[in-house]
């Protein structure tokens, strides 16, 4: 494929600090590189690589001296703007029971295809960005991952961990044999069950406004209100290419509520949030 992007979204989060980490390769026609996105609370960065400092297997991203996996992540980046070094292991992780795509997975030619890798993971260990030490004990992990020529033109996507659980959910415009649909794609995590919420078994968007979405499928009613961000420019693909800007916050205060057969299942608001809103 002469357009093509590959990437690793992976967030590790304690009580008091969020540290996300995107290792990513690019192919635009002939011209192919790599990059390493790293987001906070307060600062992004992101740094390139040649194509030659990528490898990967089975389990694990290799960019440079910097290695991503299901056991961790290692971090040794140096450059003007970024110095960062540190360790992070990972418990076990909580995959979901099937392809988060559903039937989709077998569709040729979409835009984007989206995988998630664990929805909750216990994280331990300590890097240091800048000076600034992320020390993590007792935090939780997520890691998804994203393929495909570009990214939606306009999606929402936003993920929490929780007590007692974890979600995520992305509402995009999805473009598909010359038409263009809402997609829906989300999991709910709560209480050791697994609510799967999909365009594929029947969810639709009862409205996109004020920051704020309101998903239905069946018996099922996700609500989800962005209060207050806390926005940071990222970089993101179009054909391929890494030269879309997109602003996420790590760490931000939301509101979410789950509702099955009209009993709340549960509704809080929170300030460990990660958000991306990019409708007009």
């Amino acid at each position: 494929m002469h357009h093509f992007f590959y990437g690793w979204y992976m967030k590790c989060q304690s009580e008091t600090q969020t540290l996300a980490v995107i290792p990513a390769v690019h192919s635009e026609g002939k011209k192919r590189i790599c990059s390493i996105q790293v987001i906070t609370e307060s600062n992004a960065w992101s740094v390139p690589f040649t194509a030659d400092s990528f490898r990967r297997t089975r389990r694990n991203l290799f960019i440079g001296e910097n290695q991503f996996g299901e056991k961790g992540i290692r971090l040794a980046i140096r450059t003007p703007r970024l110095a960062i070094k540190g360790r992070l292991d990972f418990g076990s992780l909580c995959p979901l029971r099937y392809d988060i795509m559903g039937p989709f997975a077998l569709v040729p030619f979409m835009e984007c295809r989206h995988s998630v890798w664990s929805m909750r993971h216990s994280v331990t260990g300590q890097v240091c960005v800048n000076g600034q030490d992320y020390s993590f004990q007792d935090a939780w992990g997520y890691w998804e991952g994203d393929r495909g020529r570009s990214f939606p033109k306009e999606y929402i996507w936003t993920q929490c961990c929780f007590p007692g659980g974890a979600l995520m959910l992305s509402v995009a415009d999805i473009p598909m044999a010359g038409i263009h649909f809402t997609g829906i794609i989300g999991v709910v995590l709560w209480q050791g069950k697994e609510y799967r919420i999909a365009t594929y078994l029947g969810a639709r968007v009862v409205y996109i406004h004020n920051k704020a979405v309101r998903v239905i499928q069946g018996s099922l009613e996700l609500d989800i209100r962005l209060l207050e961000s806390s926005e940071r420019p990222l970089r993101a693909p179009e054909m391929g290419n890494m030269v879309r800007t997109i602003h996420e916050s790590a760490s931000c205060r939301a509101f979410y509520r789950f509702r099955r057969k009209n009993r709340t299942l549960f509704a809080f608001e929170t300030d460990r949030a990660s958000f991306e809103f990019e409708y007009d």
